[in-house]
This record gives C-alpha cells, sequence and structure tokens, in this order.
C-alpha cells in the first residue's frame, strides 16, 4: 500500500469515527432532552401539591408556634398550601432524622430550633449530620427562654428559688422541652451550679406539655422559651423569675435577665429556622428562602411574631449556618463543663427499649415509646430518673 492509500484509509476511518461520534451524541442528546424539560417543567410547576413543614417538636411549644403562623403566610404566594406534621421525640432527632431522609423535592422541609445544633454535642450518634444533611433556607427569628412558677409557690427572684429548693431538692422538680433544648440544657447547667442535683427534671416531648405542667401545678418551676410561656405570664397565670436573654423583654420589663438576678454567663436563647433535605434544587431553596424573608420584612409578622415572643431575625440560609457553624462546638462545651454525660443515640435507645421488654412513661402522663423512651433512658443515664414509672398502659 502507497503512503498515498494510506493517507485516504485514514481520511475514511477519521470520517466513520465522526460520524459515530455525531449520531452517538445526537442519541445521547435526544435521550436527555426529555428529562431536562421534565426537571425544568417540574421546577417552574412547583409547588403543585401541598408543601409540609415538619415541627420536631408535639404541639403548642415555640417551634409549633411559628410554623403555624409561617405556613399560613406562605400559602398565598407559593400558590399552594402549606401545611404542619407534628414528629416529636428523642430530643427532636425524629423529626430531623425524617426530613433528612426525605425526598429532596421542596415538598418536606423542617421548622428545626437550638437543639439542631445541641444534639450533636450531646448524643452518641444521631440520625443526621447538621452539616451534610440539610440545605439551609434562612434563619425566622430568636425567642430568650424564661425560668418561671406558679404565684402560689411564694418565691419573687430566682435567688428565691434556689434557696427554697435547696432545702429540699428533692421535692422540687422542673420541666423541660425535649432533651438537647436550650431550656433542657439550661436546667441541667442551673442545678450543676447551683447544688440542686437532687431536683428532678421531667422531660417533655414538647415545650407546650412542659409548660402546662407548671400551669396544673405537677411541677414547682418551667424552663422553656418564653413564646409559649409570654401569654400565661401576661395573664398572671404563671410568674417568670428571669429570662435568659442579653436583655429584658420588651413588654416584661418587671422580670430581670438572669445575669441581672445574680448569674453570670447564663445567656440561652431558641432560634427558629427553616431547613430542606440536602439535594432539594437549589432553585426551590432560593424560592422558599424569598418568600420567607419577604413574609418576615412585613409589619404585620413582625408585629405579630413579636407579640407572640419571638424576635425576628429574618437570615439567609448562608447566616444561618454561620449560627449553626459557632453553636455547635459552643453547646459542646457547655454541655462538657457542666459535666453532662452524652446519651444513647435513637438506635441505641430504641433496641435498650426492646431488651427491656417494656415501656416507659413520664409523670403526669405516659407516652409511646417512639415519642419519649428515647429521651427517658437518657435521663436515667443522668440520674433522673425519679421521674419515671413503668408505663401501664396497654400497647
Amino acid at each position: 500500500m502507497t503512503q498515498s492509500d494510506d493517507k485516504i484509509a485514514n481520511d475514511k476511518i477519521g470520517t466513520s469515527r465522526r460520524r459515530v461520534l455525531k449520531a452517538t451524541g445526537a442519541i445521547v442528546a435526544g435521550l436527555a432532552a426529555p428529562a431536562v424539560l421534565r426537571v425544568g417543567s417540574a421546577l417552574a410547576a412547583y409547588p403543585d401539591r401541598p408543601v409540609k413543614i415538619v415541627v420536631a417538636n408535639t404541639p403548642g411549644g415555640p417551634s409549633d408556634i411559628i410554623a403555624r403562623f409561617m405556613a399560613a403566610a406562605m400559602t398565598d404566594p407559593l400558590g399552594n398550601s402549606v401545611i404542619v406534621e407534628n414528629k416529636g421525640g428523642a430530643g427532636g432527632n425524629i423529626g430531623m432524622g425524617f426530613v433528612a431522609r426525605a425526598e429532596p423535592d421542596g415538598y418536606t422541609i423542617l421548622l428545626t430550633t437550638s437543639a439542631y445544633a445541641v444534639n450533636p454535642g450531646l448524643y452518641n450518634s444521631l440520625p443526621y449530620d447538621p452539616f451534610k444533611d440539610f440545605a439551609a433556607i434562612c434563619e425566622l427569628a430568636v425567642s430568650p427562654n424564661v425560668f418561671a412558677v406558679q404565684p402560689a409557690l411564694g418565691v419573687k427572684t430566682m435567688k428565691e428559688f434556689v434557696a427554697l429548693a435547696k432545702k429540699s431538692p428533692e421535692k422540687f422538680n422542673v420541666s423541660a422541652p425535649p432533651i438537647g433544648t436550650t431550656p433542657q440544657l439550661e436546667a441541667e447547667v442551673l442545678k450543676a451550679r447551683e447544688g440542686l442535683q437532687g431536683m428532678a427534671t421531667v422531660v417533655f416531648a414538647g415545650g407546650g406539655d412542659a409548660l402546662k405542667a407548671l400551669i396544673s401545678n405537677t411541677v414547682q418551676l418551667s424552663s422553656g422559651v418564653l413564646a409559649p410561656a409570654h401569654p400565661q405570664i401576661k395573664a398572671g397565670t404563671i410568674k417568670g423569675l428571669a429570662v435568659t436573654g442579653s436583655k429584658r423583654w420588651h413588654d416584661l420589663p418587671d422580670i430581670p435577665t438572669m445575669a441581672e438576678a445574680g448569674f453570670n454567663d447564663f445567656v440561652f436563647e431558641t432560634y427558629c429556622a427553616l431547613m430542606a433535605p440536602v439535594k432539594t434544587p437549589p432553585e426551590i431553596v432560593a424560592r422558599l428562602e424569598k418568600v420567607a424573608l419577604d413574609i418576615l420584612a412585613k409589619p404585620d409578622m413582625k408585629e405579630k411574631l413579636t407579640a407572640a415572643g419571638f424576635e425576628v431575625t429574618a437570615k439567609t440560609g448562608k447566616g444561618h449556618m454561620e449560627r449553626v457553624a459557632k453553636e455547635v462546638p459552643m453547646y459542646k462545651k457547655v454541655i462538657e463543663d457542666a459535666k453532662i454525660a452524652r446519651l444513647l443515640g435513637l438506635t441505641s435507645v430504641a433496641g435498650q427499649a426492646g431488651r427491656q421488654g417494656r415501656r416507659w412513661g413520664c409523670l403526669p402522663r405516659c407516652d409511646p415509646l417512639i415519642t419519649v423512651s428515647c429521651d427517658l433512658f437518657a435521663l436515667q443515664r443522668i440520674g433522673m430518673a425519679r421521674a419515671l414509672i413503668p408505663c401501664t398502659l396497654p400497647d
């Protein structure tokens, strides 16, 4: 074969190869186009069915209150209904784990609180990673916590309560929302610092239930977020002894901060934020962020949230994750300094419950295993088992 023949043969091979590649590219493009169109169409139509906000607590607490405010306000700008679903228990881990594993399509999002940042330092294992499993939509608001008592107890300050409780700590209980919330954490810090380890902490699946325990006089002290307690304090049903923010609450000027009450380095607050599963399309996350921030910018919503005990922060998703990055190590140090034992993860605790062969309930009522037992076994580990009784309700 001559050099000219070689050139002709190579040209034919090159032409054939280009034709094959071109044909293959056309086929691939033809196959990919419908998929791209489907994705684009889905994003354009979003939402074409109701959006669900999962609250990792029971009804009546601060996260539930603000979730319902936001759900009602988001319906019109999104063009579809927004509903709230409560999945409380295990320090919020059940609800947070549920959303972390949800379909990342924008139809299931999470209303999270400070427990999201506390739990990594409190539990040995979690059903979510705070930095890898979620895309932050935005931060909504913060609320300070408040220590409150029944007026009939006769104490007017935190110092008076501590002095009274020290006389017979075993006769006193403090109610708190789930383990991992800042009110539960601050209750343990108070006990550790003031020598009140004998005072039992009764942990409930939600802040609303914890507040009811004080109102019904089941416990003598409540450690909870200000938002649900605010109307009860204004009505005189309960008495606020101190707020845990850095300043007094604007319409409760007679209630001092913990620092003013003589307890230094005692600032705790609870934030509320919206999160989506990590693989949710960025366009959907951005739309939800804009809708939420536009709502929070409205004077009537600010007024409504302020009256309910919240301070609107309206941070972007990026701004909120800056808070999370700061608070995860901060709360871990608080937990270590207070010598609070790390707790079993959700899977480990459920296994223990199965081996125990029984369910546990918490005074004054019993709850199903999936809602409460993780918190209760954790309580046993940190010496608060006095509040527990075997559950006698039938399965």
